[in-house]
């Protein structure tokens, strides 16, 4: 059960890109959760599960011996939803989430890259890609609003 939680219903263990992958398959979740209830449930869901990650994480670890295994990609559940409550429900916001969201995922620039590289354990793991997250969904949101004003959207 522990392995299916991390790794987002088995996504993470898709041999290529599994960060990539996790956070397409955590998409239409976060949209049909936008959907039926409001933004704030979808970010407070991200809270419960961060929380809930970060102590399996540490545990998983300590089982495998291993530090931010490529297989766990609860860490993009969380960073994608984070992105799309923050960013909306349109298919513009949505799609300009997740590319802000893997390129901020990937590239790790400024704090991103510091708390990837200075915190140990499920924090490690977690927090990088809710601050991921938080960045993409407010610059989708910003590049959203621009281009409405700009009617092209």
């Amino acid at each position: 059960m522990r392995k299916f939680f991390l790794t987002v219903g088995y996504s993470g263990l898709f041999p290529k890109a599994p960060g990539t992958m996790g956070s397409l398959v955590s998409v239409p979740f976060g949209v049909l959760i936008l959907y039926y209830t409001a933004n704030t449930t979808l970010m407070l869901l991200s809270i419960l599960i961060t929380v809930v990650a970060i102590k399996q994480i540490d545990i998983y670890e300590q089982l495998t011996d291993t530090h931010d295994d490529k297989i766990i990609v609860i860490d993009e559940l969380v960073g994608m939803w984070i992105a799309l409550a923050l960013s909306g429900g349109t298919l513009v916001q949505i799609v300009l989430s997740f590319v802000f969201f893997r390129y901020f995922d990937i590239t790790k620039p400024s704090i991103i890259g510091k708390i990837d590289n200075n915190m140990s354990g499920g924090k490690g793991v977690m927090l990088d890609d809710v601050v991921a997250g938080f960045f993409a969904g407010l610059l989708s949101s910003l590049v959203y609003k621009g281009l409405l004003y700009f009617a092209l959207v």
